[in-house]
């Protein structure tokens, strides 16, 4: 069965994201589980939280998936962002199991110019740390990104590099296909897909991949921009979507969009346009 939902907002209280989900007819759904554009946040209301977890039960929504904020950078260079990037995911950690998500996405980061070798070194020491710290069932999901300049986690092979540092029953992957075509992961047919899932197990291991974030791209293939479209109208495609949606590696995995909203289509039309490709 194909999971399919969309980030829905917490605005109000954090368990109306529940019923928001609920009301775009989602199997699974994502969040911030605070506000995603600043680092001041305040303490996580135990009523709402209740809530948010009988809701997700009652609904029958499931996996809750959450994602980091944007401030927080884990590859950083600069001690004073590091250490609070490093609170950040803490926190986060410690929200979800509140929440009792069991998926935290989160970015990899910049490197800001200091080199791949510093930036991976600093997500391992943030991630140990945050793991360390927090004792519970959460886990951490890395998600690969499109390959902008001094951007961490393009390539399965740093994916790769990171997993093996870390914890291995509190890590996982998440697999956003934007960022891969435009890291130059193909995914245009069921050829390409075929090989890319190849290139994944071989370098990472299917086992570790537990979300995937469904988005088309603007750029073409390789193009290092991370600029999502519409399932379908980017260079990804309908017909290289079908092939994805119906790869058995993927086809059971909670997949989010996180495509626009704008006059051509919004999420209930792409969540329509995704379900059908996976028929």
């Amino acid at each position: 069965m194909i999971k399919i939902g969309v980030h829905v907002s917490i605005s109000g209280s954090i368990d109306q994201a529940v019923d928001r989900a609920k009301e775009k007819s989602c199997d699974t759904f994502q969040i911030f589980t605070r506000n995603p554009r600043g680092w001041k946040f305040g303490d996580l209301n135990e009523e709402a939280a209740s809530a948010f977890a009988k809701k997700v039960k009652d609904y029958e929504i499931s996996p809750p998936i959450a994602h980091m904020p944007y401030l927080p950078n884990l590859a950083c260079p600069r001690d004073d962002l590091y250490g609070k990037s490093v609170d950040s995911l803490i926190e986060d950690l410690k929200r979800c199991g509140r929440l009792r998500i069991p998926y935290l996405v989160l970015h990899l980061g910049s490197h800001l110019g200091a080199g791949k070798k510093t930036g991976l070194d600093r997500i391992v020491r943030a991630c140990g740390k945050a793991l360390k710290t927090v004792d519970n069932d959460v886990i951490l999901v890395l998600e690969n990104t499109a390959g902008t300049k001094n951007s961490m986690g393009s390539s399965f092979e740093d994916i790769k590099r990171i997993l093996e540092r870390l914890d291995k029953g509190r890590v996982a992957v998440c697999l956003d296909t934007c960022h891969a075509f435009a890291a130059g992961y193909d995914l245009r047919n069921r050829r390409v897909v075929e090989e890319t899932v190849r290139l994944f197990d071989e370098q990472i291991g299917l086992e570790y991949l537990k979300v995937v974030h469904l988005n088309d791209c603007k750029g073409e293939l390789g193009c290092s921009l991370d600029r999502h479209e519409h399932i379908g109208m980017g260079y990804i495609g309908e017909e290289g979507f079908r092939a994805f949606l119906h790869h058995p590696a993927v086809r059971g995995l909670p997949m989010i969009l996180e495509t626009p909203i704008d006059a051509a289509r919004d999420d209930t039309g792409n969540l329509r346009k995704a379900r059908q490709l996976a028929e």
